[in-house]
């Protein structure tokens, strides 16, 4: 028999490496010293990681995914809320699909 994991064993493990990387962060950003280049670059971040994980996705998806990453992200910068973003995303999709796209 060989050796095997459990899950228990697998999520434990995890959940301590996302905690150990939560606290490096922290750890870390507490010796960064805040200029305005590393401020601007922290508040560039979101967008950037939202670019990185959102673009791939929505090119996937052909015409429709890129059309209601767009839907979406006009809904976003009109009404400033989430979930208006994301129903005229949805919408787009949806419509585009039923249309065959």
């Amino acid at each position: 028999m060989g050796f095997q994991i459990g899950p228990w064993t697998v999520i434990a493990a995890t959940a301590l490496a996302t905690y150990l990387l939560r606290i490096a962060g922290y750890v870390l950003m507490a010796r960064v010293p805040i200029t305005p280049r590393v401020k601007r670059a922290l508040e560039a971040l979101p967008g950037s990681i939202f670019v990185a994980t959102v673009a791939p996705i929505a090119l996937k998806a052909g015409v429709p995914g890129v059309a209601a990453t767009l839907a979406a992200a006009l809904g976003m910068y009109v009404t400033k809320r989430e979930m208006p973003a994301l129903a005229a995303g949805f919408a787009v999709a949806a419509g585009l699909r039923a249309l065959g796209m």
